[in-house]
C-alpha cells in the first residue's frame, strides 16, 4: 500500500512542554511516510525586518530539519529525529500564536496538530492556556493537547 502521507504538525517553541509534545508525537503517532512539521511561532519583534516582511503573511518556506540540526542542536533537546521514518520539516511564522497556528493548519494543510498544554516562553500560563484552547476550538483539523505535568524541572 502507498504510504498514508499524513501531514502532522507540532506547535513548537522549544520549551520543555513543546519538546514533550514533539517526543510524544514521534513515539506514539508518526508512522513511516508521514510528514512531521514543526510549526514555530515567533513574536514579530524578534526578527530582521526584511526576512519578516517577506514571510510574514505566509510563514517561512518548509525548512528541512537537517538544515537546522547543527545550529539548533536538536541533541540538546534530547530529540533523535534522524530516523528514516521521520523527516521533520520546520515552518516558522511571526505573530500571534493563535492566529498563526490556525493559518498553518489551513495553509500547509495539516491532517492533525499536536500542542503542549504549557510553554511558549515567559507568558506561559496566560498565553499557552489560551493558545491550546483557542486552537482546539477553532482548528479545522483534529488537535491533540499533550499534557505536561508540573514538577521536577523549573
Amino acid at each position: 500500500m502507498a504510504s498514508s502521507g499524513r501531514k502532522l504538525g507540532v506547535a513548537m517553541d522549544f520549551s520543555p512542554c513543546s519538546i514533550k509534545a514533539l517526543k510524544w508525537t514521534v513515539d506514539n503517532v508518526v508512522k513511516e511516510g508521514d510528514l512531521l512539521i514543526l510549526v514555530i511561532i515567533r513574536p514579530s519583534q524578534h526578527y530582521e525586518h526584511g526576512e519578516m516582511q517577506l514571510w510574514e503573511v505566509t510563514g517561512s518556506p518548509l525548512i528541512p530539519l537537517s538544515e537546522f540540526s547543527d545550529s539548533t542542536n536538536m541533541k540538546k533537546y534530547g530529540l533523535n529525529l534522524q530516523s528514516e521514518a521521520v523527516v521533520p520539516l520546520m515552518k516558522i511564522y511571526w505573530g500571534d500564536p493563535r492566529e498563526k497556528l490556525l493559518e498553518a493548519i489551513d495553509h500547509i494543510p495539516l491532517n492533525s496538530i499536536f500542542i503542549g498544554n504549557r510553554g511558549l516562553g515567559p507568558l506561559r500560563r496566560a498565553i499557552m492556556g489560551s493558545v491550546s484552547n483557542y486552537v482546539v476550538n477553532n482548528a479545522s483539523c483534529p488537535v491533540t493537547v499533550v499534557k505536561s505535568e508540573h514538577g521536577h524541572h523549573h
